[in-house]
């Protein structure tokens, strides 16, 4: 099994630049930030995300699902029902026991806390909801898939913090890898601009203050960031061994070819300042692969708008390439969403392999002297790509680096 290579042969995405994956890859191209004022962080002192159009999210899932399910399901749904239509599979007639579900979440969205902790300061024991545990657990992204689309083979959640996403691809390409399924959809969910969670990340300093600028707040390796935007979306792929993928006459959309993922041992929140961490599991991505460097022609950075995280990514970026290749950032457009991001950008470097595109960074005024990378902004830009590095960095100092190429 080792000696097989794994293929995406279909992806989904839930994102701020809409629902479906060619809705959220018009927006990136068109450069155009999706932050804006949220009326649900009213009177806080950021009051601004990124969102996923309500409307469209309905119409991907219908009413039934929204009363017993948190917000950071319904995301992971929607982009899982996208990503197995684009593979062409049919959940009725798959072997399901061998379908296996992996999903990362950093945590749940936590939109019911506040509901529940104001009924028990009430004494209103009996109001609150049934439902309060269940639609907060992180792994039911992965359970209430499986039940939507009759998955009955491994199935679980991961959590690395920022890196889940991305962590989850890499532990679902094992499960294939090891035989344990045929099928795994991989990705990650994650609903972050309640007010909890807002104040939370204020209050460690993490997030953009720019209240009379949402649009320009995220605006990675630039001079003036001052920290990320919170948003929420998914990303879903579905990977098959390549021998799988072809006996089904399925349509590879890339290459999964390489995996990293390392601990910093350093700081619960910050990176590590030379960026060790990070550049062991870039290196180990590439290896796995049977890369190197040299064969990179685009990086999808993790690049969050934090003058830290920036700092230390374009650190690495020298240290491993000798000439790093086109960078583009994601989360300029649209906004961090936590758990999911790893998973988003894959499904974006998919894209940008198919369309032989890199995606323009936004709000890049005026890079921060001494970052020095061939940064992509105002327009995409089109050019060869046959492989693309997608980056992934987590609290807790987790690292988790992809490697996707060309079929």
């Amino acid at each position: 099994m080792r000696r097989s290579r794994t293929v995406v042969t279909g992806i989904g995405l839930a994102t701020p630049g809409g629902v479906g994956a060619e809705a959220t890859w018009r927006r990136l191209c068109a450069g155009t930030p999706t932050a804006s004022t949220d009326p649900r962080l009213a009177g806080l002192p950021v009051d601004f995300s990124c969102r996923v159009p309500d409307e469209e999210l309905t119409a991907a899932l219908g009413p039934g699902l929204r009363w017993r399910t948190d917000r950071f399901i319904h995301l992971a749904l929607a982009a899982a029902r996208e990503a197995v239509q684009d593979a062409g599979l049919a959940p009725g007639e798959w072997d399901a026991d061998r379908v296996g579900v992996v999903i990362g979440v950093g945590s749940s969205s936590r939109d019911t806390d506040l509901p529940v902790v104001q009924r028990l300061t009430s004494g209103e024991y009996q109001k609150i909801s049934p439902t309060t545990v269940p639609r907060a657990l992180p792994n039911m992204a992965a359970g209430e898939i499986a039940a939507d689309l009759g998955a009955k083979g491994p199935g679980f959640g991961v959590s690395t913090a920022c890196a889940s996403g991305a962590t989850a691809i890499g532990v679902g390409r094992q499960l294939l890898l090891g035989g344990l399924c045929d099928i795994a959809l991989v990705g990650g969910a994650e609903s972050g601009c309640g007010p909890l969670a807002g104040m939370g990340f204020w209050r460690l300093g993490a997030l953009s203050a720019r209240r009379h600028d949402p649009a320009g707040a995220s605006r990675p390796f630039d001079t003036e960031r001052d920290g990320f935007v919170l948003a929420e979306g998914a990303g879903v792929l579905v990977l098959e061994r390549a021998e799988h993928a072809r006996a089904r006459g399925a349509t590879a959309r890339a290459v999964l070819s390489g995996f990293g993922a390392t601990s910093d041992a350093h700081h619960p929140t910050s990176p590590h300042p030379d960026g060790e961490g990070a550049a062991r599991a870039v290196r180990a991505a590439l290896a796995e692969a049977d890369l190197t460097p040299d064969d990179v022609h685009h990086v999808n950075a993790h690049a969050t708008s934090t003058p830290l995280n920036d700092r230390m990514e374009a650190a690495v970026l020298h240290r491993i390439f000798r000439r790093p290749p086109p960078v583009t950032a994601t989360k300029s457009i649209l906004g961090h969403s936590l758990g999911a991001a790893g998973a988003v950008e894959a499904a974006v470097c998919v894209l940008s392999l198919h369309h032989q595109t890199v995606h323009p960074t936004a709000n890049l005024d005026a890079p921060e002297p001494g970052i020095d990378l061939d940064i992509v902004t105002k327009a995409p830009r089109t050019c060869r790509i046959d492989t693309v590095l997608s980056t992934s960095f987590g609290f807790g100092g987790q690292n988790a680096v992809l490697v996707l190429q060309t079929p």
